[in-house]
């Protein structure tokens, strides 16, 4: 699997179940397939990266980054 045919597979996950993270997503698609979560790492394409950047950000997992103040 490439990380287009990886990306498209966690964007289904996340359309299907409402509400539910894009990191979530990921760790659910390895639970079912058997996959160990540090080994998907080069998989996740920039657009994945980014999604989940801005969901940490949300939840002050990290520093919010880049926003002008309002």
């Amino acid at each position: 699997m490439n990380s287009k045919e990886f990306s498209l597979q966690i964007e289904k996950i996340v359309q299907e179940k409402k509400g539910i993270s894009y990191m979530d997503a990921i760790l659910k698609y390895c639970d079912e397939n058997d996959i160990d979560p540090s080994t998907v790492a080069p998989m996740l394409t920039k657009a994945l990266k980014d999604k989940i950047t801005i969901e940490a950000q949300n939840l002050n997992y990290i520093p919010k980054t880049g926003q002008l103040p309002v």
